[in-house]
């Protein structure tokens, strides 16, 4: 593994060089600065699509290509693709999708198993071909006329069919809506609303206004504090976006899904650190001062979107965007590897930086894409 904390310093003198207008002391980088930082991190990660030795899975075979981990890679590389003068991106995410037979992965009901099918939605949208949603399409039609009677609640991991850990509303529940956006089908996206509603009327804490990572969270306290674990909040985060999307704000459900992304906005930024990354455990900064870029990525590319749909206000949330896109982008080494990714895992722990993983790079492209738009 290369360590490389001397070359963050490096990489944050040299995006001082391309930045432009600033903003109550905050600075918007140019959007050449931005894609130049979202192409090297792009390719480096295409490069090492299967390579271990930069993770703490030293030695051990890749992910799947269907799992999760590599399908929030593929959400973020796919708006890469659509940014990109270069063809190849988009070359490289159909042979991914080839080689998954445009199938989910193996588990019917697992919200996990079903991320990689943002992937076919979207490349369904660029160059078509019924076969590329039709798997997807099928699996939900099973499960829609089959639910899973389990309950609600995680318990020891023993209830992965329903929606019961945060992490879930990233996973599965964009897919619905997009299904529906492109059939025309309401059925998808209503079904998807009844699970989301049963997760969130679980795990969301109104007086905080965030969401326990599943049921053995609730109770539990760390130094005193109530433990809200930085990326299950950013999959939350971040999947409000990819479900407003594709909902019309006329539709029955769009105030629902934009009062929880309000809410969270709200309470994110003032959990902000100021070095600009959000904690591990976002009550606990103290507790956990180390950059961890998965969860700030996806903070940051909510806040961004929210700006550019007109959904926040740019004055309030504009300085915590930048704060946010540039502690990210101080941990991309000069080959182009995004460092300070939390390995898999349920709570706050480590992040080093010369560990990195598939999601992270994920969030971190999906922020860039929002972040080019502010550039503009």
């Amino acid at each position: 593994m290369k360590k490389s904390p001397l070359v963050f310093a490096g990489v944050i003198i040299a995006l001082a060089g391309s930045i432009c207008a600033p903003l109550h002391g905050a600075e918007i980088p140019s959007q050449d600065a931005v894609t130049s930082v979202m192409q090297r991190v792009a390719d480096w990660q295409i490069e090492h699509i299967d390579d271990t030795s930069y993770t703490i899975r030293v030695g051990k075979d890749p992910h799947h290509i269907r799992d999760w981990t590599h399908g929030a890679l593929w959400v973020g590389m796919v708006k890469w693709a659509e940014m990109a003068e270069d063809s190849k991106y988009y070359d490289f995410l159909l042979d991914i999708a080839e080689r998954g037979n445009w199938e989910l992965h193996d588990r019917p009901y697992h919200a996990d198993d079903h991320t990689v099918g943002q992937l076919y939605v979207e490349l369904y949208r660029k160059f078509g071909g019924q076969e590329k949603i039709e798997p997807t399409r099928e699996q939900f039609e099973f499960i829609m006329a089959n639910p899973s009677d389990e309950p609600i609640w995680l318990g020891q991991y023993e209830h992965l069919e329903r929606w019961t850990w945060c992490d879930a509303l990233f996973m599965s529940p964009p897919i619905w809506a997009k299904l529906s956006k492109i059939t025309g089908d309401d059925r998808y996206v209503d079904w998807m609303v009844e699970e989301f509603k049963a997760t969130t009327d679980h795990l969301w804490d109104p007086e905080e206004q965030l969401y326990f990572r599943d049921n053995t969270y609730i109770e539990r306290r760390d130094h005193g504090r109530k433990v809200f674990w930085s990326r299950g909040n950013g999959w939350v985060f971040a999947g409000l976006p990819l479900i407003l999307d594709e909902l019309d704000p006329d539709s029955p459900h769009y105030g629902y899904f934009l009062d929880l992304y309000h809410q969270m906005a709200e309470k994110l930024v003032e959990l902000q650190t100021d070095e600009g990354h959000w904690a591990m455990s976002l009550l606990a900064a103290d507790v956990y001062p180390t950059l961890e870029t998965s969860g700030t990525s996806f903070f940051t590319y909510g806040l961004a979107w929210g700006i550019n749909n007109g959904l926040l206000d740019r004055d309030t949330y504009l300085p915590a965007v930048l704060k946010g896109w540039k502690s990210v982008t101080a941990a991309v080494n000069d080959d182009g590897m995004l460092g300070y990714v939390q390995p898999i895992g349920a709570e706050p722990g480590s992040s080093w930086p010369e560990v990195t993983e598939v999601y992270g790079v994920g969030a971190f492209l999906a922020a860039g894409s929002e972040v080019y738009k502010l550039a503009k």
